[in-house]
């Protein structure tokens, strides 16, 4: 497994508060990293979402205040809630999870690693948003 990009933001909302909003990421929930389709599989906090014939698996970490989301073959984003001075830390980590396919996954994920700072972005300030709070991301 190999990390690609980390992003980072602030919420100024403690870190249960923006866990409570950021995990609820089941369809139609409240969280920003929510994805659209149908759940195939279900065991609670873990479930396998079907969305534009791809397969996205979602756990949930409540004690971590974690979300992990697999796809189907390269892609694993990690997305944590921690605890910070201004509030919470929100903390999105990128990784590589293929098995070999070094050049085919250099050619798919440019897209998506090319999104994924403006994506963060809007995500940190929908927190922001629902909290009725201060939310920016941090620049390195």
């Amino acid at each position: 497994m190999t990390e690609l990009p980390e992003l980072r933001g602030v919420v100024e909302a403690g870190p249960d508060a923006v866990a409570d909003v950021l995990l609820d990421v089941r369809p139609g929930g409240r969280s920003p990293l929510v994805r659209d389709g149908t759940i195939e599989e279900d065991d609670g906090d873990e479930f396998v979402l079907s969305q534009n014939g791809s397969r996205i698996t979602v756990t949930v970490d409540r004690p971590a205040r974690t979300v992990i989301q697999q796809g189907e073959w390269w892609y694993r984003g990690v997305t944590s809630v921690h605890p910070d001075p201004r509030g919470a830390q929100v903390v999105h980590q990128i990784f590589n999870v293929a098995d070999g396919h070094g050049w085919a996954v250099r050619f798919v994920s440019r897209r998506p690693l090319g999104a994924a700072p403006a994506t963060f972005a809007a995500q940190i300030a929908a927190l922001g948003t629902e909290l009725h709070c201060a939310a920016w991301v941090l620049d390195d």
